[in-house]
């Protein structure tokens, strides 16, 4: 079965792997990135099945537009895969509101949109599958990474909602929740214009983790979370909602979920114990 993927963020990273083993695999694909320029190895090395479209997650009118074109020339929408992201970093003290509203924009409201788009095109054709991208800091938090969690944890939130929404209509929704893989999200991402030397005891080892995870050996693969993606996409079995990619991943989370069923026991023991008088 060929599959038609609208896929957002393939300029690099995640999304050119996963763009690029697709193809591989057969199936045609709308690809995006704010320049199309960015998109023109990608498209060049499997023409015909994979058609570069510009889009601008902050704008509505590209979002409808990036859809529209997406449909109209595959002819329908079988795998939406909301990738597309930008990180910010900086303390809570640091953020400011306007890059605050900047980076949610990115993370929740624009996927949130292109996934209101796609909705109407999914029910008609009988089925469809969102893929919506966070990270492990969907469920954990790390220091400096305030603004990019929330709008991770946000958009896990939605996906939930959507998942009971959509079942009924014949729609997968998938959360996937990648670890450190051997991306430019380090080096791209924005520091908060406010910096406050106090946090940097806290904040500045992680900043310069965050740097250096394009030269790390030990993050993984853009190539081996594509693959990943693909068998999950392909299940013909119920897979769930959520699922960590990377070992790391699975670590990060294993511990996580100790301390959040120990912070569960701890809450419970507090407000179960008579109060003082």
């Amino acid at each position: 079965m060929t599959r038609r993927w609208l896929v957002t963020g393939c300029s690099s990273g995640l999304g050119q792997a996963l763009a690029a083993a697709a193809a591989r695999a057969g199936d045609e694909l709308a690809v995006t990135a704010r320049k199309t320029a960015d998109l023109e190895e990608l498209a060049a090395a499997w023409p015909g099945r994979i058609i570069p479209i510009p889009l601008e997650l902050r704008d509505a009118a590209s979002c409808a537009e990036a859809v529209r074109t997406a449909a109209d020339r595959l002819g329908g929408i079988d795998v939406l895969v909301n990738n597309a992201a930008g990180g910010l970093f900086g303390a809570v003290e640091e953020v400011s509101d306007a890059e605050l509203r900047d980076q949610l924009e990115t993370l929740v409201v624009g996927p949130w949109r292109l996934t209101r788009l796609v909705l109407p095109l999914m029910r008609a054709q009988g089925h469809g599958h969102i893929v919506n991208v966070s990270s492990v800091v969907g469920r954990m938090a790390f220091p400096g990474l305030a603004a990019y969690g929330a709008g991770k944890h946000a958009l896990e939130g939605m996906s939930q909602a959507l998942a009971i929404e959509a079942a009924p209509h014949n729609i997968r929704v998938t959360v996937l929740e990648p670890g450190m893989f051997a991306t430019r999200y380090g080096t791209s991402m924005a520091e908060a214009r406010e910096r406050i030397p106090a946090y940097d005891v806290t904040n500045r080892e992680m900043l310069e983790g965050a740097r250096g995870l394009a030269e790390n050996p030990e993050t993984g693969r853009p190539e081996d979370f594509a693959a990943r993606v693909l068998d999950i996409v392909a299940s013909g079995t119920a897979t769930p909602l959520r699922i960590p990619i990377g070992d790391d991943a699975y670590g990060y989370l294993d511990e996580a979920e100790r301390a959040y069923l120990a912070e569960f026991a701890a809450a419970r023991t507090i407000t179960r114990t008579p109060p003082a008088t």
